[in-house]
């Protein structure tokens, strides 16, 4: 048993321990805490609160914001992933890296959907929703416009900038939902609101990984950007004024020719055009390229994609309109220049007292298509029009025309006269192996000419252009067939392949003046016509000539076009030998003539309106056509009909088309299919090159019901509440005058 005092010793040896203790244990976690000692470190450790999703309720399409909070709980920093689920599927995942002792960061996620429904949310534990509803019929008075791509080519993944233009034209605030996608996906989508008569520019930036078209659409409106290899850009070259004929050309020693196009590496590039060039109509002198360089031979880099355009001038010959081209399985293939016929400015007569008058016109024309050529193109039929020529055009309607006829025979188009209460054509078919020939052919100057008519071989028959005599005694261009005796046929129609010279501008102005002139010194009779229409005789069994009512056509310009006309019912019952005189005051020729008394054999019609119709830019011009033309991008509302509805263009502008044969009917047995291009577009030149009586401008603007143009004050282009607003919708691409 221990003594008092050794308990005391005891005790005061236990206390002098705790005390030590203590002391160690206070330097323990003072030295802790200020980092001298450490212990072991709790690992990095993340918590989620705060899910959030806002707003809980939108319509589809709107942009949902989804956050979470994520907090690091451990001692030392670490990385997680955060994985975002909607309806139970991964939607998107993030990578997040956060230091130690509670360190925290919003993570945002956001969600756009094209359906309606109930959408869960789900992070890690946490769950919420968020509730998609259809939007209600856009009221808005808001009008989108100028829907831009910059740049429209790019690499993969590289951002694109889409821009458009919002205009409020009502007299109150508005608002407007706006949803932007890429290939019919959903990318992003904003409200904006506008006060009365302001305008904003609304821009997105979107991408797209893979090569190729992309279709980007804001609302209603569409456009296109496309990707291509990193490291490679496109290179275009073609070639404008006198025609659409390819031109031959040198890239990098390599022999090419125009229209080309190809996704070239980046580098130096050098390229040389001829000078000058026959292009068979006519001879064409190089004057400068698109981008301003005056030398047909030049290099440039390609570091972006680059459109160069060779730009070359008539110097002899003739050529024309928009270029129509088609798909042919690996390019596009020229057809042909459209709607002569559309030409504004034709002179019915002129009064004496020197007034002009101006009168009729026909926008429409029909271009029929080699179908060994035309191929479909992903259940497509693909074509473009690109306006070569300096004229302003005003494209109202286009469609594809698709025609069964029996095997044995062929399917032509009456086309359409200039003079005309813009009628369209018919479908006449005619023998494939019977077609008879003239027994004679003469021009005005009484030379044979038969041999010319006989075959399809480019050889056409002479003549002349009516501005080549005097005013008061114009000598025609004419053509007299005598095509035998036809008694007892019930139809007669003449299978007609030619083309029209319309010469040089220069002269047509000459001609103009000199009435003007006979005007003011009183020698001219009251309704002169200036450039008479072309008209048809029959010989009467007398030998008198016989002028009959039957519209005869004045071909397209540049390429030769086969074509009908119907004779049946025209001759008189007495004649024997059925003889024919076309005069016409242009310069019209031809390369073959035949005659079908075949009768009319029954066809099937199809009519395959544009699936898609866009407007660009094919290449910059110097043109000095002005006003108002079409924005660029989605036009195909505007070719359903001929409505007076049009796409405005100007020389660089083109207009791809799609034509889906998805609903086309099978052809039947014993038939054969044919392929007709209908289009219906006014163009206007230049002053001075061919435009008469009008600036170079959009306004005033054709239609369909007028007499002539340009047309009198007592008419009008209807302005009424649709064609206002097609107006505001669409003609906002503004070209200031020169």
């Amino acid at each position: 048993m221990l003594s008092r005092s050794a308990v005391v010793k005891l005790k005061a040896i236990l206390i002098v321990d705790l005390i030590i203790v203590a002391a160690a244990a206070g330097a323990y976690f003072y030295l802790l805490n200020e980092g001298t000692i450490t212990g072991a470190s709790k690992p990095a450790t993340f918590i989620l609160t705060d899910l959030t999703v806002t707003p809980p309720e939108a319509y589809v399409g709107e942009a949902i914001l989804v956050s979470v909070n994520v907090t690091n709980i451990g001692d030392v920093e670490g990385n997680t992933t955060i994985n975002l689920e909607v309806n139970n599927a991964l939607r998107e995942s993030t990578n997040l890296t956060l230091p130690g002792l509670k360190s925290s960061e919003i993570v945002e996620f956001t969600v756009i959907e094209n359906n309606p429904g109930n959408f869960s949310v789900k992070i890690g534990d946490l769950e919420s929703f968020f509730i998609l509803k259809e939007a209600p019929p856009e009221t808005s008075k808001i009008v989108l416009s100028n829907l831009k791509m910059d740049p429209y080519e790019t690499w993969p993944n590289y951002p694109v900038t889409v821009t458009v233009l919002a205009t409020n034209p009502s007299a109150e605030t508005d608002r407007l939902f706006i949803k932007v996608s890429v290939n019919d996906v959903i990318v992003n989508s904003t409200t904006i609101v506008l006060d009365a008569k302001a305008s904003q520019t609304i821009s997105f930036n979107v991408t797209a990984s893979t090569e190729g078209k992309h279709t980007v659409k804001v609302n209603s409106l569409k456009g296109s950007f496309i990707v291509v290899k990193e490291g490679y850009h496109t290179l275009t070259i073609n070639r404008s004024g006198g025609g659409s004929k390819s031109v031959p050309f040198t890239l990098n020693g390599e022999q090419l020719q125009t229209p080309y196009q190809a996704v070239l590496p980046e580098g130096q590039y050098s390229i040389s055009m001829p000078s000058p060039f026959d292009v068979g109509t006519g001879v064409l002198a190089f004057d400068t390229w698109s981008d301003g360089v005056g030398s047909p031979s030049r290099t440039f880099t390609l570091n972006s994609r680059t459109i160069l355009v060779a730009t070359y001038q008539l110097i002899s010959g003739y050529a024309s309109c928009p270029s129509l081209y088609i798909w042919n399985g690996t390019g596009y293939t020229y057809v042909t220049d459209v709607s002569n016929s559309g030409w504004l400015g034709y002179i019915g007569y002129i009064t004496s007292n020197g007034t002009i008058v101006f009168k009729d016109g026909n926008p429409y024309d029909y271009v029929k298509l080699d179908r060994n050529i035309l191929t479909t193109k992903n259940g497509y039929f693909d074509m473009t029009l690109s306006q070569q020529w300096d004229e302003l055009y005003y494209l109202d309607q286009a469609y594809l025309l698709v025609v069964d006829h029996p095997i044995g025979t062929d399917a032509y188009m009456s086309m359409t006269s200039y003079l005309s209460d813009g009628s369209t054509g018919k479908v006449y078919t005619v023998s494939s192996n019977n077609i008879l020939s003239p027994i004679s052919a003469t021009n005005e100057k009484g030379q044979n000419v038969l041999a010319q008519l006989l075959t399809q071989d480019g050889i056409f028959t002479p003549g002349i252009n009516g501005y080549d005599s005097v005013w008061n005694n114009i000598t025609l261009n004419q053509l007299t067939l005598n095509l035998g005796n036809l008694k007892g046929a019930s139809e007669i129609k003449l299978v007609v392949t030619g083309m029209v010279d319309w010469g040089l501008a220069e002269p047509y102005y000459d001609w103009i003046d000199s009435f003007i002139a006979a005007a003011k010194q009183g020698i001219l009779v009251d309704g002169t016509e200036i450039t008479p229409a072309p008209y048809l005789e029959v010989k009467a069994a007398n030998g008198t000539w016989i002028r009959v009512q039957r519209d005869i056509p004045l071909p397209s310009d540049y390429r030769s076009r086969t074509y009908t006309i119907d004779l049946t019912g025209i001759f008189p019952d007495d004649v024997t030998e059925y003889q024919i005189r076309f005069n016409n005051f242009w310069n019209v020729t031809y390369d073959y003539i035949g005659i079908d008394i075949t009768t009319q054999q029954t066809v099937t019609q199809q009519i395959i309106k544009p699936t898609s119709a866009t407007l660009s830019q094919l290449w910059e011009t110097k043109s000095i056509s002005s006003g108002y033309f079409t924005r660029y991008g989605d036009v195909t509302p505007l070719l359903q009909e001929a409505d007076d509805m049009f796409v405005i263009g100007r020389q660089g502008d083109q207009v791809n088309m799609q034509f889906s044969t998805e609903n086309l009917t099978p052809v039947a047995e014993g038939m054969e299919r044919d392929y007709f291009f209908v289009v219906a577009c006014w163009f206007k030149d230049p002053p001075g090159a061919w435009g008469y009586g009008f600036e170079f401008t959009v306004d005033p603007m054709p239609f369909l019901d007028m007499t002539g143009f340009p047309y009198t004050s007592n008419e009008s282009y209807p302005y009424d509440a649709a064609h206002l607003a097609y107006l505001q919708q669409y003609n906002t691409r503004y070209i200031p005058p020169p």
